[in-house]
């Protein structure tokens, strides 16, 4: 892909290299603490939250299917994830592996045959 095409499904890898070219080039690295993405990506994710505030999971299934709900929701979890991927980048580990590795985890702590169907947390299996 040339520059002036952006790829429509960009690795984390390249979205992270291109949140840091979009981050420096404003000269904003100082104010992206380790501390202060932590507080955004919690606020991002409130904002998130608000969109199914006083909703019932009925009215969220059918909203889903709505243009303009849909791309509130599609903004609010790009928010989020921009501030995990800056965190990761500021903390210096791999989200992608570090997401492997906890399904990885999650599959040990929760064994189909015990955790199938269930909610309950992995201590209470």
């Amino acid at each position: 892909m040339n520059d002036q095409t952006p790829d429509p499904s960009p690795s984390l890898a390249e979205v992270t290299r291109r949140l840091v070219a979009f981050r420096d080039a404003r000269d904003w690295g100082s104010f992206h603490t380790l501390r202060q993405l932590m507080a955004s990506v919690s606020i991002e994710a409130a904002e998130l939250l608000e969109l199914a505030q006083w909703r019932t999971e009925s009215d969220m299934d059918k909203l889903v299917h709505d243009p303009a709900f849909r791309n509130r929701l599609q903004e609010e979890c790009a928010d989020v994830l921009i501030y995990l991927l800056l965190i990761a980048e500021r903390a210096g580990f791999d989200l992608s592996a570090a997401a492997a590795g906890k399904i990885e985890t999650n599959a040990v702590r929760y064994p189909v045959e015990r955790a199938r169907g269930n909610a309950r947390k992995y201590t209470e299996l």
